[in-house]
């Protein structure tokens, strides 16, 4: 199959007016690979009838759904980027736990965007049993969002192989997993409760208008995906949803000082993040 140019800068907007999503003319090939898949899977011969569909005949946007879940990338894995871990952990949650325990409240409200195949919320749910003292006398809620709705069927089963749980501590991985069978390691129902997965479009105003008083919102390695234009409006988003002194983190590759001068910027242990 060949993808001329023209027709990859006309899917491309189209995904990027949709998303937010933009890709390079770089990502040529990579666009033209999955492409295919969903061409073949749906009879098309001819891309331009493919958009035609997605634009005229997708109403409810089944296709461009599954052709989403081709796009998005999904690299992840229990305890990723871990020195970052720690401080949201022994920094950050103390300080926001120390504040609420003074104003006489004890709830915890996490949003996790980009959240893949669950690793990363599952990962924050482990830290807060562990560092909350009375976990009990606690109500925590852990928020996963992500636009590919295969991984989120992924995040709910809860199972993984061992490539997903080898930063796993083996403290951590006797207390909070089980191995239904050689090789595969199952989330505790104690973690997955605390879980609530949700398919989500970052740029749909409406899904997000509703959201707020988060204390923290992770949204490691997805802002890369954007431009800058989509960035700002993703994170004036997040600021809004934060409650004030709540923390945002981002991924190590990824910066606010080009899209926002709102948060307070921290640097906690050789960490940078991001305070409202």
């Amino acid at each position: 199959m060949e993808l001329p140019l023209e027709y990859f800068i006309k899917l491309r907007n189209l995904i990027y007016e949709r998303t937010g999503i933009s890709y390079e003319e770089n990502k040529i090939y990579y666009i033209k690979k999955r492409l295919q898949q969903r061409m073949d899977a749906g009879g098309f011969d001819k891309v331009e009838d493919y958009i035609r569909h997605l634009k005229i005949f997708d109403p409810q946007g089944r296709e461009f759904q599954e052709l989403m879940n081709l796009l998005t990338v999904n690299e992840t894995y229990f305890f990723r980027e871990f020195s970052q871990l720690q401080v949201f952990a022994e920094s950050c949650l103390e300080e926001i736990t120390r504040e609420k325990l003074a104003a006489g409240i004890r709830n915890i409200k996490v949003f996790c965007a980009g959240c893949s195949t669950g690793e990363e919320p599952y990962t924050l749910g482990i830290i807060l049993r562990e560092m909350l003292e009375n976990f009990s006398a606690w109500r925590v809620l852990i928020k996963a969002v992500d636009i590919d709705e295969n991984v989120l069927g992924a995040a709910r089963r809860g199972v993984y192989d061992q490539r997903a749980i080898k930063d796993v501590p083996q403290a951590y991985l006797r207390e909070y997993f089980t191995t239904p069978s050689v090789g595969e390691y199952a989330i505790n129902p104690n973690i997955k409760d605390m879980v609530v997965f949700e398919h989500l479009n970052l740029m749909d105003r409406k899904a997000l208008r509703y959201e707020e008083d988060y204390d923290f919102v992770f949204c490691r390695n997805v802002l890369i995906y954007f431009d800058d234009v989509s960035r700002k409006q993703v994170v004036d988003k997040f600021y809004g949803m934060l409650r004030k002194g709540g923390f945002i983190f981002l991924g190590h590759a990824e910066s606010l000082s080009r899209i926002s001068t709102a948060f307070r910027i921290r640097r906690l242990n050789e960490q940078i993040v991001y305070q409202r």
